[in-house]
């Protein structure tokens, strides 16, 4: 039996909730937690396994939805899904680093012509409404100083990080010109169920939990000191509703990090004692060393001040409920 939120319920009941992406990972989640407040939801998305998407990730609350299977590409199919919204979150994303660099126009067209399309459709149809964006800190490349704020120069290292870089600057200028409700999440390593686990494309540490779950290597590449920061789905979940309820957030970006700091290898360590599997030390492939951004720290004064947000799931109980999720349901998320 699932426990209903009140809080949760005594603001988003009845809402109209849209969430672009809404068959992926964040944006699935997001969709759970708003069915059990009690709000309307819509999710539009164009079903593609290579951007994470998965059916089987609203499975369980599919009576509960509408479900739009068309793409944030396309303006007409947008327009359309934006009428008499009161909140919409954009989750829909192409966020592979490695295959961006192999078809930057597809990244382009989802992660900035996307974005784009909501913006011109909420400025046409629905200025009222609230936006969330998701973006991510990975938006702001090696770190010039440490721990990185909001503030911090970005220098993408990849072409997903700079479409990123532009589709936040997108919302922000919207919001700023035409008075738009937008404001940008930016977010770290998510973790969690309901993730693509089968491929690299996708987070590393998603990827280490789908390996440990079939007793396999994680392959650290040498010497795996580079710190990263993680944060439990239902954290990052809290931050995004938590940013769609104020004022304050509007024009604003954030950047909802956890409290802790671990290295690659500590995180490999802690999946493997959790779940399953061992850590292997092997080389640095060739292509990969020239996106490597060294460590990867980050402040959350903002967001705690501003919203009141606080990561409240550690490193370990999250690989915990992971491992639950993922023991009920592993044949759903090991297709290729």
């Amino acid at each position: 039996m699932i426990v209903k939120n009140i809080n949760l319920v005594i603001k988003f009941k009845k809402k109209k909730i849209l969430i672009t992406g809404g068959l992926g990972f964040i944006g699935s989640n997001l969709a759970h937690q708003l069915v059990n407040a009690e709000a309307e939801v819509t999710i539009l998305d164009n079903n593609d396994p290579k951007s994470g998407s998965n059916i089987f990730n609203i499975k369980s609350i599919e009576s509960d939805i509408e479900l739009i299977k068309k793409d944030i590409t396309n303006y007409g199919d947008t327009l359309v899904t934006l009428k008499n919204k009161d909140i919409v979150f954009n989750c829909a994303a192409s966020t592979s680093h490695a295959l961006s660099m192999k078809e930057p126009w597809l990244n382009l067209k989802t992660n900035n012509l996307g974005v784009l399309n909501l913006l011109e459709g909420l400025r046409e149809l629905n200025s009222e409404a609230s936006l969330v964006h998701v973006g991510t800190t990975t938006q702001i490349g090696a770190l010039h100083y440490n721990p990185a704020d909001e503030f911090h120069p970005e220098f993408p290292r990849d072409i997903y990080s700079a479409n990123k870089v532009v589709g936040e600057k997108y919302v922000l200028l919207y919001s700023r010109a035409y008075g738009l409700r937008g404001c940008v999440v930016r977010l770290p390593n998510v973790y969690g169920p309901r993730a693509a686990i089968h491929s690299p494309d996708f987070t590393f540490n998603n990827f280490f939990i789908g390996l440990a779950l079939l007793n396999k290597d994680i392959n650290v590449y040498k010497p795996g000191n580079q710190l990263r920061n993680c944060i439990y789905i239902e954290d990052a979940v809290n931050a995004l509703l938590l940013a769609s309820q104020t004022h304050k957030s509007n024009g604003e970006s954030f950047i909802a990090a956890g409290d802790f700091h671990y290295s690659v290898l500590e995180i490999a360590e802690k999946t493997v004692s959790e779940i399953g599997g061992k850590v292997s030390l092997i080389d640095w492939p060739k292509n990969f060393k020239s996106i490597e951004v060294g460590d990867a720290v980050f402040t959350n004064k903002k967001i705690k001040s501003l919203l009141g947000w606080e990561p409240s799931v550690s490193l370990i109980d999250g690989l915990k409920k992971t491992k639950e999720y993922y023991s009920k349901y592993l044949e759903n998320y090991l297709h290729e």
